[in-house]
C-alpha cells in the first residue's frame, strides 16, 4: 500500500510538472504574440500553423547552441544557480491544491513564502559567480528589490491568515464560496498584483535585467542552456504567482474550468503592463515598497486582526 501511495504521488508530480513545463512554454509565445500586437506588428507566424510551434523551436535553438562561460567564473556556481532557480520555480507548485489532495500542506504559504526566499540566493549567485560587473550589479539589484517586495507580500499573507486562520490553501478556497476576498480588501490585491510583479522581476520593475544600462544584468554572461533555464524559471513563476491570486483573491475554486480562464487572464496582465509600461527609477521603485506598500499592509494587518478580536468576543 505504501509502495502504491508513492508512486502515486511521483507520478502526480511528474504530471503536474510537465504541465507547468508545457504552459510555460505556450505562456512565452502569448507573450510574443501580445507584444507583438500592442506595437502593431505580428509577432511570430512562421514556424507551423500561425506560429503555435515557436516555443518548441525556440527550446530546441537553445539548447543546442554552443554554451560558453567566463575563463574567471566560479564555474561550479555558475552552472549550478540556474538550475537551482528552475528547481525552486517547479517545487513551489508542489502547494497546488490537487484534487486528490497529493500533497495536503496545512502549511503551504509558508513553504511558497520559504521557496521565493531561496529564489533570492540563485540570482545573487548567478550575479556574482560571473565574475562580471554588470551582472553583480544586476544581481545586487535584484536581491534589494526582492527582500523589499517580500516584505509586503508576507504582510498581506498575513492578514489573511489572521482573518482565516490558517496557512493551507483549502481553506482560502472554502471560505470564498460565497464572497470572493477580493470585495473586502481591493488596495490589497492591488498591491499583491504589483508586488508579484517586482517579485517575477517583471517590467515595470525589471531592474535586475536593465537592457539600457546594465545590459541584460545578472544573467548577462548566460547562453544557450543556462539562459534557456533562467528564463523558464521566470515564467514558471510568473504562472504561479497568477495561480495564487487567483486562489487568494479570486474565489480559487481550483477544480472548476473558470479558474483556468482567471489564470490565464492575469498572465495576460502581467504581459499587458510589459507592453504599456515603462521602467520605473530605482529609488522610486524602493521607496513603493518601504512608504506606500508596507504601511497599506501594515493597516490591513491591524484591521484584520481587530476584526477577529471582535467577532471573537461576539461569540463569547
Amino acid at each position: 500500500m505504501i509502495w502504491y501511495e508513492v508512486l502515486l504521488s511521483v507520478v502526480s508530480s511528474l504530471l503536474l510538472i510537465i504541465c507547468v513545463l508545457v504552459g510555460m512554454a505556450f505562456l512565452t509565445l502569448l507573450e510574443r504574440k501580445v507584444l507583438g500586437y500592442i506595437q502593431i506588428r505580428k509577432g511570430p507566424n512562421k514556424v507551423g500553423f500561425v506560429g503555435l510551434p515557436q516555443p518548441l523551436a525556440d527550446a530546441l535553438k537553445l539548447f543546442t547552441k554552443e554554451s560558453s562561460n567566463p575563463v574567471l567564473s566560479n564555474y561550479i556556481m555558475y552552472y549550478l544557480s540556474p538550475v537551482v532557480s528552475l528547481f525552486l520555480a517547479l517545487l513551489v507548485w508542489m502547494i497546488y491544491p490537487y484534487m486528490t489532495m497529493l500533497f495536503s500542506f496545512n502549511l503551504g504559504l509558508l513553504f511558497f513564502l520559504c521557496c521565493t526566499s531561496m529564489g533570492v540566493y540563485t540570482v545573487m549567485i548567478a550575479g556574482w559567480s560571473s565574475n562580471s560587473n554588470y551582472a553583480l550589479l544586476g544581481g545586487l539589484r535584484a536581491v534589494a528589490q526582492t527582500i523589499s517586495y517580500e516584505v509586503s507580500l508576507a504582510l498581506i499573507l498575513l492578514s489573511f491568515v489572521f482573518l482565516i486562520e490558517s496557512y493551507c490553501l483549502m481553506d482560502f478556497i472554502n471560505l470564498q464560496n460565497y464572497s470572493w476576498f477580493m470585495f473586502i480588501s481591493l488596495p490589497l490585491m492591488l498591491a499583491w498584483f504589483a508586488s508579484c510583479l517586482a517579485e517575477t522581476n517583471r517590467t515595470p520593475f525589471d531592474f535586475a535585467e536593465g537592457e539600457s544600462e546594465l545590459v541584460s544584468g545578472f544573467n548577462v554572461e548566460y547562453s544557450s542552456g543556462g539562459f534557456a533555464l533562467i528564463f523558464m524559471a521566470e515564467y514558471t513563476s510568473i504562472m504561479f504567482m497568477s495561480m495564487l491570486f487567483c486562489v487568494m483573491f479570486l474565489g480559487g475554486d481550483v477544480f472548476s474550468f473558470l479558474f483556468f480562464v482567471k489564470l490565464a487572464g492575469l498572465a495576460f496582465a502581467f504581459i499587458w503592463v510589459r507592453g504599456t509600461l515603462p521602467r520605473f527609477r530605482y529609488d522610486k521603485l524602493m521607496y513603493l515598497a518601504w512608504k506606500s506598500y508596507l504601511p497599506l499592509s501594515l493597516n490591513f494587518l491591524f484591521f484584520f486582526l481587530g476584526l477577529k478580536i471582535m467577532l471573537m468576543s461576539l461569540v463569547i
